[in-house]
Protein backbone atom coordinates (compact mmCIF):
# COMPACT_ATOMS: atom_id res chain seq x y z
CA UNK A 1 0.00 0.00 0.00
CA UNK A 2 1.20 3.52 -0.84
CA UNK A 3 0.72 5.89 2.10
CA UNK A 4 1.50 9.59 2.25
CA UNK A 5 1.94 11.43 5.53
CA UNK A 6 1.12 15.14 5.23
CA UNK A 7 1.98 17.74 7.83
CA UNK A 8 -0.10 20.87 7.09
CA UNK A 9 1.34 24.33 6.72
CA UNK A 10 1.63 26.66 9.71
CA UNK A 11 0.55 30.27 9.25
CA UNK A 12 3.07 32.95 10.10
CA UNK A 13 3.10 33.08 13.89
CA UNK A 14 5.23 33.70 16.95
CA UNK A 15 6.62 30.15 17.01
CA UNK A 16 6.98 29.66 13.25
CA UNK A 17 10.24 31.67 13.30
CA UNK A 18 9.60 32.24 9.61
CA UNK A 19 11.41 35.61 9.53
CA UNK A 20 14.43 34.18 11.36
CA UNK A 21 14.81 31.01 9.28
CA UNK A 22 16.22 32.87 6.29
CA UNK A 23 19.19 33.93 8.40
CA UNK A 24 20.23 30.29 8.82
CA UNK A 25 19.03 28.97 5.47
CA UNK A 26 16.42 26.58 6.91
CA UNK A 27 12.89 25.91 5.67
CA UNK A 28 11.08 25.10 8.92
CA UNK A 29 11.70 25.30 12.64
CA UNK A 30 10.88 21.69 13.66
CA UNK A 31 10.01 18.42 11.94
CA UNK A 32 6.61 16.70 12.44
CA UNK A 33 7.58 14.35 15.27
CA UNK A 34 4.07 12.94 15.71
CA UNK A 35 3.80 11.75 12.10
CA UNK A 36 7.33 10.32 12.18
CA UNK A 37 6.34 8.31 15.25
CA UNK A 38 3.03 7.13 13.78
CA UNK A 39 4.89 6.02 10.64
CA UNK A 40 6.88 3.61 12.79
CA UNK A 41 3.61 1.79 13.54
CA UNK A 42 2.96 1.06 9.85
CA UNK A 43 3.42 -2.45 8.41
CA UNK A 44 6.89 -2.84 6.92
CA UNK A 45 5.37 -3.69 3.53
CA UNK A 46 3.82 -0.24 3.14
CA UNK A 47 5.55 2.22 0.81
CA UNK A 48 5.66 5.36 2.98
CA UNK A 49 6.41 8.97 2.11
CA UNK A 50 6.18 12.14 4.18
CA UNK A 51 5.68 15.71 3.00
CA UNK A 52 5.90 18.64 5.38
CA UNK A 53 4.06 21.55 3.77
CA UNK A 54 6.30 23.90 5.72
CA UNK A 55 9.20 22.56 3.65
CA UNK A 56 7.57 21.98 0.26
CA UNK A 57 4.10 22.06 -1.24
CA UNK A 58 2.01 18.96 -1.72
CA UNK A 59 1.04 18.48 -5.37
CA UNK A 60 -2.00 16.64 -6.72
CA UNK A 61 0.45 14.13 -8.15
CA UNK A 62 1.74 13.45 -4.62
CA UNK A 63 -1.81 12.89 -3.38
CA UNK A 64 -2.84 10.72 -6.33
CA UNK A 65 0.16 8.43 -5.78
CA UNK A 66 -1.19 7.49 -2.36
CA UNK A 67 -3.80 4.88 -1.50
CA UNK A 68 -4.18 6.67 1.82
CA UNK A 69 -3.20 10.11 3.06
CA UNK A 70 -2.53 10.51 6.79
CA UNK A 71 -2.89 13.99 8.30
CA UNK A 72 -2.00 15.14 11.81
CA UNK A 73 -2.39 18.71 13.02
CA UNK A 74 -2.92 21.22 15.77
CA UNK A 75 -5.64 23.86 15.86
CA UNK A 76 -3.49 26.57 14.28
CA UNK A 77 -3.15 24.40 11.14
CA UNK A 78 -6.91 24.10 10.66
CA UNK A 79 -7.16 26.02 7.38
CA UNK A 80 -4.38 24.03 5.73
CA UNK A 81 -6.00 20.80 6.97
CA UNK A 82 -9.31 21.63 5.31
CA UNK A 83 -7.50 22.31 2.06
CA UNK A 84 -5.69 18.95 2.14
CA UNK A 85 -8.85 17.02 3.02
CA UNK A 86 -10.82 18.75 0.26
CA UNK A 87 -8.15 18.02 -2.34
CA UNK A 88 -8.02 14.36 -1.32
CA UNK A 89 -11.79 14.06 -1.55
CA UNK A 90 -11.76 15.63 -5.02
CA UNK A 91 -9.08 13.16 -6.13
CA UNK A 92 -10.81 10.20 -4.53
CA UNK A 93 -8.00 9.48 -2.06
CA UNK A 94 -8.85 7.99 1.34
CA UNK A 95 -7.88 10.16 4.32
CA UNK A 96 -6.95 9.22 7.88
CA UNK A 97 -6.78 12.06 10.41
CA UNK A 98 -5.45 12.28 13.96
CA UNK A 99 -3.70 14.57 16.42
CA UNK A 100 -4.92 17.30 18.82
CA UNK A 101 -7.03 19.18 16.26
CA UNK A 102 -9.20 16.16 15.46
CA UNK A 103 -9.19 14.67 18.96
CA UNK A 104 -10.73 17.81 20.49
CA UNK A 105 -13.30 18.41 17.71
CA UNK A 106 -13.89 15.25 15.60
CA UNK A 107 -17.39 16.35 14.63
CA UNK A 108 -15.97 19.31 12.73
CA UNK A 109 -14.32 17.11 10.10
CA UNK A 110 -16.96 15.00 8.30
CA UNK A 111 -14.76 15.11 5.19
CA UNK A 112 -12.15 12.84 6.82
CA UNK A 113 -12.73 9.18 5.95
CA UNK A 114 -11.19 7.84 9.18
CA UNK A 115 -10.49 9.54 12.50
CA UNK A 116 -7.87 7.86 14.70
CA UNK A 117 -8.07 9.92 17.88
CA UNK A 118 -6.28 10.11 21.19
CA UNK A 119 -2.88 8.53 21.67
CA UNK A 120 -1.85 6.57 18.57
CA UNK A 121 -0.18 3.74 20.51
CA UNK A 122 -3.69 2.73 21.66
CA UNK A 123 -5.97 3.59 18.73
CA UNK A 124 -3.78 2.98 15.69
CA UNK A 125 -3.20 -0.81 16.05
CA UNK A 126 -6.97 -1.57 16.09
CA UNK A 127 -7.40 0.60 13.01
CA UNK A 128 -4.63 -1.30 11.23
CA UNK A 129 -6.14 -4.64 12.24
CA UNK A 130 -9.56 -3.67 10.89
CA UNK A 131 -8.03 -2.18 7.75
CA UNK A 132 -6.31 -5.48 7.00
CA UNK A 133 -9.66 -7.30 7.11
CA UNK A 134 -11.55 -4.64 5.16
CA UNK A 135 -13.64 -3.62 8.16
CA UNK A 136 -12.09 -0.28 9.16
CA UNK A 137 -14.47 1.92 11.15
CA UNK A 138 -14.69 5.69 10.76
CA UNK A 139 -13.75 6.64 14.34
CA UNK A 140 -11.27 5.07 16.74
CA UNK A 141 -10.95 6.55 20.19
CA UNK A 142 -10.08 5.57 23.73
CA UNK A 143 -10.21 6.99 27.22
CA UNK A 144 -6.99 5.24 28.19
CA UNK A 145 -3.42 6.47 28.42
CA UNK A 146 -0.57 4.90 26.48
CA UNK A 147 2.44 3.19 28.02
CA UNK A 148 5.28 5.25 26.52
CA UNK A 149 7.65 2.31 26.93
CA UNK A 150 5.83 0.95 23.87
CA UNK A 151 6.28 4.09 21.76
CA UNK A 152 8.44 3.29 18.71
CA UNK A 153 11.51 5.13 17.47
CA UNK A 154 10.53 7.91 15.01
CA UNK A 155 11.31 7.19 11.36
CA UNK A 156 13.79 9.99 10.74
CA UNK A 157 14.72 8.57 7.33
CA UNK A 158 11.43 9.90 5.93
CA UNK A 159 12.68 13.50 5.86
CA UNK A 160 15.81 15.55 5.26
CA UNK A 161 16.93 16.88 8.64
CA UNK A 162 18.91 19.62 6.88
CA UNK A 163 15.63 21.43 6.16
CA UNK A 164 15.06 22.15 9.86
CA UNK A 165 16.50 24.57 12.40
CA UNK A 166 16.17 22.05 15.26
CA UNK A 167 15.15 18.47 15.93
CA UNK A 168 12.68 17.27 18.56
CA UNK A 169 12.18 14.44 21.03
CA UNK A 170 9.36 13.52 23.39
CA UNK A 171 10.22 12.08 26.80
CA UNK A 172 6.95 12.46 28.72
CA UNK A 173 3.25 13.20 28.39
CA UNK A 174 0.96 14.73 30.97
CA UNK A 175 1.25 17.56 33.47
CA UNK A 176 0.57 17.50 37.23
CA UNK A 177 -1.04 20.96 37.03
CA UNK A 178 -4.50 21.69 35.65
CA UNK A 179 -4.67 25.34 34.56
CA UNK A 180 -8.14 26.46 33.50
CA UNK A 181 -7.11 27.62 30.01
CA UNK A 182 -4.87 24.63 29.13
CA UNK A 183 -5.98 21.47 27.28
CA UNK A 184 -2.93 19.31 28.08
CA UNK A 185 -4.52 17.42 30.96
CA UNK A 186 -7.58 16.71 28.83
CA UNK A 187 -5.35 15.29 26.09
CA UNK A 188 -2.69 13.53 28.17
CA UNK A 189 -3.79 13.46 31.82
CA UNK A 190 -2.25 14.77 35.03
CA UNK A 191 0.02 11.83 35.83
CA UNK A 192 3.29 12.26 33.91
CA UNK A 193 4.20 9.18 31.88
CA UNK A 194 7.73 8.75 30.57
CA UNK A 195 9.79 6.75 28.14
CA UNK A 196 12.65 4.64 29.45
CA UNK A 197 16.17 6.01 29.45
CA UNK A 198 17.06 3.28 26.92
CA UNK A 199 14.45 4.70 24.56
CA UNK A 200 15.82 8.22 24.97
CA UNK A 201 19.37 7.10 24.30
CA UNK A 202 18.16 5.27 21.18
CA UNK A 203 16.55 8.49 19.97
CA UNK A 204 19.69 10.53 20.64
CA UNK A 205 21.74 7.88 18.83
CA UNK A 206 19.38 7.99 15.86
CA UNK A 207 19.76 11.76 15.47
CA UNK A 208 23.52 11.59 15.98
CA UNK A 209 23.86 8.79 13.41
CA UNK A 210 22.04 10.90 10.86
CA UNK A 211 24.63 13.65 11.38
CA UNK A 212 22.60 16.10 13.42
CA UNK A 213 24.44 18.67 15.53
CA UNK A 214 22.65 21.51 17.25
CA UNK A 215 19.37 22.15 19.00
CA UNK A 216 16.98 19.42 20.12
CA UNK A 217 13.59 20.39 21.55
CA UNK A 218 12.10 18.14 24.24
CA UNK A 219 8.45 18.74 23.36
CA UNK A 220 7.13 17.66 26.79
CA UNK A 221 4.49 20.03 28.08
CA UNK A 222 6.15 19.94 31.51
CA UNK A 223 9.55 18.28 31.35
CA UNK A 224 9.92 18.27 35.15
CA UNK A 225 6.61 16.55 35.85
CA UNK A 226 8.51 13.59 37.34
CA UNK A 227 11.57 15.36 38.69
CA UNK A 228 12.78 12.46 40.83
CA UNK A 229 13.13 10.22 37.79
CA UNK A 230 14.90 13.03 35.95
CA UNK A 231 17.48 13.47 38.70
CA UNK A 232 17.91 9.79 39.42
CA UNK A 233 17.91 8.30 35.92
CA UNK A 234 17.49 10.40 32.82
CA UNK A 235 19.73 13.44 33.27
CA UNK A 236 22.80 11.49 34.51
CA UNK A 237 22.37 9.21 31.49
CA UNK A 238 22.19 12.16 29.09
CA UNK A 239 25.22 13.78 30.72
CA UNK A 240 27.24 10.61 30.15
CA UNK A 241 26.01 10.33 26.55
CA UNK A 242 26.88 13.95 25.78
CA UNK A 243 30.40 13.54 27.16
CA UNK A 244 30.93 10.33 25.21
CA UNK A 245 29.84 11.94 21.93
CA UNK A 246 31.52 15.34 22.26
CA UNK A 247 28.38 17.26 23.38
CA UNK A 248 26.78 17.52 19.90
CA UNK A 249 23.36 18.67 21.14
CA UNK A 250 21.92 21.59 23.07
CA UNK A 251 18.47 20.99 24.52
CA UNK A 252 15.48 23.16 25.29
CA UNK A 253 12.09 22.31 26.73
CA UNK A 254 9.03 23.48 28.69
CA UNK A 255 8.79 23.60 32.45
CA UNK A 256 6.68 24.96 35.27
CA UNK A 257 8.08 27.83 37.31
CA UNK A 258 8.78 25.60 40.31
CA UNK A 259 11.93 24.49 38.50
CA UNK A 260 13.43 27.54 40.23
CA UNK A 261 13.00 25.80 43.59
CA UNK A 262 15.25 22.85 42.70
CA UNK A 263 18.88 23.90 42.32
CA UNK A 264 20.03 20.29 41.91
CA UNK A 265 17.65 19.71 39.03
CA UNK A 266 18.70 22.92 37.29
CA UNK A 267 22.36 22.02 37.70
CA UNK A 268 21.83 18.58 36.18
CA UNK A 269 19.86 20.04 33.27
CA UNK A 270 22.66 22.49 32.48
CA UNK A 271 25.27 19.72 32.71
CA UNK A 272 23.16 17.64 30.33
CA UNK A 273 23.18 20.45 27.77
CA UNK A 274 19.87 22.22 28.40
CA UNK A 275 20.12 25.90 27.58
CA UNK A 276 16.51 27.14 27.47
CA UNK A 277 13.16 26.52 29.16
CA UNK A 278 9.76 27.88 28.24
CA UNK A 279 7.82 28.81 31.38
CA UNK A 280 4.17 29.81 31.60
CA UNK A 281 4.35 33.01 33.66
CA UNK A 282 0.93 34.18 32.43
CA UNK A 283 0.54 37.27 34.61
CA UNK A 284 2.20 39.16 37.48
CA UNK A 285 -1.32 39.85 38.80
CA UNK A 286 -2.04 37.47 41.68
CA UNK A 287 -5.80 37.51 41.11
CA UNK A 288 -5.29 36.34 37.53
CA UNK A 289 -3.21 33.40 38.73
CA UNK A 290 -5.91 32.52 41.24
CA UNK A 291 -8.67 32.79 38.63
CA UNK A 292 -6.88 30.52 36.14
CA UNK A 293 -5.87 27.87 38.66
CA UNK A 294 -2.18 28.58 38.12
CA UNK A 295 -1.33 27.26 41.58
CA UNK A 296 2.37 26.72 40.86
CA UNK A 297 2.83 30.45 40.19
CA UNK A 298 0.93 31.76 43.19
CA UNK A 299 2.44 33.12 46.40
CA UNK A 300 5.95 33.40 45.00
CA UNK A 301 8.25 36.13 43.76
CA UNK A 302 7.94 35.43 40.04
CA UNK A 303 10.69 37.86 39.12
CA UNK A 304 13.17 36.28 41.50
CA UNK A 305 12.19 32.80 40.30
CA UNK A 306 13.01 33.80 36.72
CA UNK A 307 16.34 35.30 37.77
CA UNK A 308 17.21 32.14 39.70
CA UNK A 309 16.69 30.00 36.59
CA UNK A 310 18.73 32.40 34.47
CA UNK A 311 21.57 32.45 36.98
CA UNK A 312 21.60 28.64 36.89
CA UNK A 313 22.47 28.81 33.18
CA UNK A 314 19.04 28.46 31.55
CA UNK A 315 17.42 31.04 29.32
CA UNK A 316 13.80 31.62 30.28
CA UNK A 317 11.28 31.96 27.50
CA UNK A 318 7.98 33.15 28.90
CA UNK A 319 4.30 32.85 28.11
CA UNK A 320 2.03 35.75 29.14
CA UNK A 321 -1.73 36.26 28.91
CA UNK A 322 -4.04 39.25 29.11
CA UNK A 323 -7.82 39.09 29.16
CA UNK A 324 -8.52 37.37 32.46
CA UNK A 325 -11.77 38.47 34.08
CA UNK A 326 -9.80 39.84 37.03
CA UNK A 327 -7.36 41.92 34.95
CA UNK A 328 -7.31 45.59 36.02
CA UNK A 329 -6.80 48.44 33.57
CA UNK A 330 -3.16 48.61 34.71
CA UNK A 331 -2.37 45.04 33.62
CA UNK A 332 -0.74 46.10 30.35
CA UNK A 333 1.85 48.33 32.02
CA UNK A 334 2.43 45.65 34.65
CA UNK A 335 3.12 43.04 31.98
CA UNK A 336 5.55 45.32 30.14
CA UNK A 337 7.37 46.19 33.35
CA UNK A 338 7.69 42.55 34.40
CA UNK A 339 8.94 41.39 31.00
CA UNK A 340 11.51 44.18 30.78
CA UNK A 341 12.79 43.73 34.35
CA UNK A 342 12.95 39.95 34.09
CA UNK A 343 15.08 39.95 30.96
CA UNK A 344 12.79 37.38 29.33
CA UNK A 345 13.84 38.00 25.75
CA UNK A 346 11.42 35.56 24.13
CA UNK A 347 8.14 36.74 25.63
CA UNK A 348 5.06 35.28 23.97
CA UNK A 349 2.15 37.51 24.96
CA UNK A 350 -1.36 36.60 23.86
CA UNK A 351 -4.95 37.38 24.63
CA UNK A 352 -6.77 34.69 26.58
CA UNK A 353 -8.24 32.00 24.32
CA UNK A 354 -10.90 29.43 25.22
CA UNK A 355 -9.76 26.13 23.69
CA UNK A 356 -12.11 23.20 23.40
CA UNK A 357 -11.70 20.64 26.13
CA UNK A 358 -10.58 23.15 28.75
CA UNK A 359 -12.29 24.17 31.95
CA UNK A 360 -12.26 27.72 30.63
CA UNK A 361 -14.22 26.71 27.53
CA UNK A 362 -16.78 24.90 29.66
CA UNK A 363 -17.17 27.82 32.08
CA UNK A 364 -17.57 30.42 29.35
CA UNK A 365 -20.08 28.21 27.54
CA UNK A 366 -22.13 27.95 30.71
CA UNK A 367 -21.96 31.74 31.09
CA UNK A 368 -23.07 32.27 27.47
CA UNK A 369 -19.87 34.13 26.58
CA UNK A 370 -18.42 31.92 23.85
CA UNK A 371 -18.45 33.36 20.33
CA UNK A 372 -16.65 30.85 18.11
CA UNK A 373 -13.87 28.27 18.00
CA UNK A 374 -10.36 29.39 18.82
CA UNK A 375 -8.01 30.03 15.93
CA UNK A 376 -5.20 28.15 17.65
CA UNK A 377 -2.89 31.13 17.18
CA UNK A 378 -2.51 32.38 20.74
CA UNK A 379 -0.91 35.65 19.69
CA UNK A 380 -3.57 36.66 17.16
CA UNK A 381 -6.13 39.37 17.82
CA UNK A 382 -9.06 36.99 17.56
CA UNK A 383 -11.23 36.97 20.66
CA UNK A 384 -13.47 33.90 20.79
CA UNK A 385 -15.37 34.95 23.91
CA UNK A 386 -16.82 38.11 25.44
CA UNK A 387 -14.25 39.50 27.92
CA UNK A 388 -15.12 41.35 31.12
CA UNK A 389 -12.85 44.23 30.14
CA UNK A 390 -14.23 46.29 27.22
CA UNK A 391 -12.95 44.55 24.09
CA UNK A 392 -11.52 47.70 22.52
CA UNK A 393 -9.56 48.45 25.72
CA UNK A 394 -8.21 44.87 25.78
CA UNK A 395 -7.11 44.98 22.15
CA UNK A 396 -5.59 48.44 22.54
CA UNK A 397 -3.72 47.34 25.65
CA UNK A 398 -2.49 44.20 23.94
CA UNK A 399 -1.07 46.26 21.07
CA UNK A 400 0.53 48.50 23.66
CA UNK A 401 2.38 45.49 25.12
CA UNK A 402 3.61 44.31 21.72
CA UNK A 403 5.02 47.73 20.95
CA UNK A 404 6.40 48.12 24.47
CA UNK A 405 8.46 44.91 24.36
CA UNK A 406 9.32 44.36 20.67
CA UNK A 407 10.15 47.83 19.38
CA UNK A 408 13.95 47.83 18.83
CA UNK A 409 14.93 49.96 21.81
CA UNK A 410 13.11 48.04 24.59
CA UNK A 411 13.89 44.68 22.97
CA UNK A 412 17.65 45.24 22.78
CA UNK A 413 17.66 46.72 26.27
CA UNK A 414 16.00 43.52 27.49
CA UNK A 415 18.61 41.37 25.73
CA UNK A 416 21.38 43.15 27.64
CA UNK A 417 19.43 42.80 30.92
CA UNK A 418 19.29 39.07 30.30
CA UNK A 419 22.94 38.69 29.26
CA UNK A 420 24.05 40.43 32.46
CA UNK A 421 22.18 37.81 34.51
CA UNK A 422 22.82 34.69 32.45
CA UNK A 423 25.53 32.18 33.27
CA UNK A 424 27.49 30.86 30.29
CA UNK A 425 26.77 27.14 29.72
CA UNK A 426 29.62 24.58 29.98
CA UNK A 427 31.74 24.58 26.84
CA UNK A 428 30.25 27.84 25.60
CA UNK A 429 28.60 27.87 22.17
CA UNK A 430 29.97 25.67 19.42
CA UNK A 431 30.05 27.42 16.01
CA UNK A 432 28.70 25.68 12.93
CA UNK A 433 28.09 26.75 9.31
CA UNK A 434 24.52 27.84 10.10
CA UNK A 435 25.79 30.15 12.86
CA UNK A 436 28.36 31.70 10.54
CA UNK A 437 25.75 32.28 7.85
CA UNK A 438 23.42 33.83 10.42
CA UNK A 439 26.21 36.12 11.65
CA UNK A 440 27.00 37.60 8.25
CA UNK A 441 23.33 37.81 7.24
CA UNK A 442 22.52 39.65 10.46
CA UNK A 443 25.18 42.26 9.75
CA UNK A 444 23.51 43.02 6.43
CA UNK A 445 19.83 42.86 7.39
CA UNK A 446 20.07 44.20 10.95
CA UNK A 447 23.29 46.21 11.04
CA UNK A 448 23.05 47.89 7.63
CA UNK A 449 19.49 47.74 6.31
CA UNK A 450 17.51 47.38 9.54
CA UNK A 451 15.85 50.21 11.40
CA UNK A 452 17.29 48.65 14.55
CA UNK A 453 20.87 49.11 13.32
CA UNK A 454 21.86 51.50 16.13
CA UNK A 455 20.69 49.05 18.79
CA UNK A 456 22.24 46.12 16.89
CA UNK A 457 25.71 47.67 16.83
CA UNK A 458 25.38 48.73 20.47
CA UNK A 459 24.62 45.12 21.45
CA UNK A 460 27.36 43.89 19.11
CA UNK A 461 30.00 46.03 20.81
CA UNK A 462 28.67 45.53 24.35
CA UNK A 463 28.66 41.75 24.12
CA UNK A 464 32.11 41.58 22.53
CA UNK A 465 33.60 43.69 25.30
CA UNK A 466 31.52 42.68 28.34
CA UNK A 467 30.38 39.08 27.64
CA UNK A 468 32.45 37.75 24.71
CA UNK A 469 31.56 34.11 25.41
CA UNK A 470 27.90 35.06 24.94
CA UNK A 471 28.48 36.93 21.68
CA UNK A 472 26.95 34.15 19.49
CA UNK A 473 23.88 34.14 21.72
CA UNK A 474 23.60 37.92 21.48
CA UNK A 475 23.52 37.71 17.68
CA UNK A 476 20.97 34.89 17.81
CA UNK A 477 18.69 36.96 20.04
CA UNK A 478 19.04 39.94 17.70
CA UNK A 479 17.81 37.71 14.87
CA UNK A 480 14.92 36.43 16.98
CA UNK A 481 14.00 40.03 17.70
CA UNK A 482 13.68 40.69 13.97
CA UNK A 483 11.19 37.83 13.68
CA UNK A 484 9.22 38.81 16.79
CA UNK A 485 9.01 42.40 15.63
CA UNK A 486 7.67 41.36 12.21
CA UNK A 487 5.06 39.15 13.83
CA UNK A 488 4.11 41.84 16.36
CA UNK A 489 3.69 44.40 13.60
CA UNK A 490 1.50 41.98 11.66
CA UNK A 491 -0.64 41.28 14.72
CA UNK A 492 -1.04 44.95 15.52
CA UNK A 493 -2.15 45.70 11.98
CA UNK A 494 -5.04 43.19 12.09
CA UNK A 495 -7.94 42.25 14.28
CA UNK A 496 -11.02 44.01 15.54
CA UNK A 497 -13.94 43.27 17.78
CA UNK A 498 -17.37 44.69 17.11
CA UNK A 499 -20.21 43.52 19.30
CA UNK A 500 -20.03 39.77 18.81
CA UNK A 501 -17.89 39.73 15.69
CA UNK A 502 -14.16 39.24 15.93
CA UNK A 503 -12.15 39.25 12.72
CA UNK A 504 -8.49 38.32 12.36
Amino acid sequence: MNVLLVYPRYPDSFWSFSHALKFVGKKAAFPPLGLLTVAALFPESWDTRLIDQNVREVTDQDLSWADMVFVSAMTIQRDAVRDILARCRRLGVTTVAGGPLFTTAPEDYPEADHLVLGEAELTFPPFLDDLATGSAQRIYTTGGRADLALTPLPRWELLDIRDYAAMNIQYSRGCPFDCEFCDITQLFGRRPRTKTREQLIAELDALHTRGWKGGVFFVDDNFIGDRNKLKRELLPTIIAWQEEHGRPFSFFTESSIDLADDSRLMSLMVQAGFTEVFVGIETPHEEGLDESGKVQNRNRDLLESVKRIQRAGLQVQGGFIVGFDSDPASIFEKQIRFIQESGIVTAMVGMLTALRGTKLHQRLAEEGRLLRDASGNNTAIALNFVPRMPADALISGYRQILKGIYAPRPYYRRVITFLKEYRTPPGGFQPNPAHLRAFFTSILFLGVLGRERFQFWKLFAWSLVRRPRLFPLAITLAIFGFHFRKVAESISATGMFEGKECVE
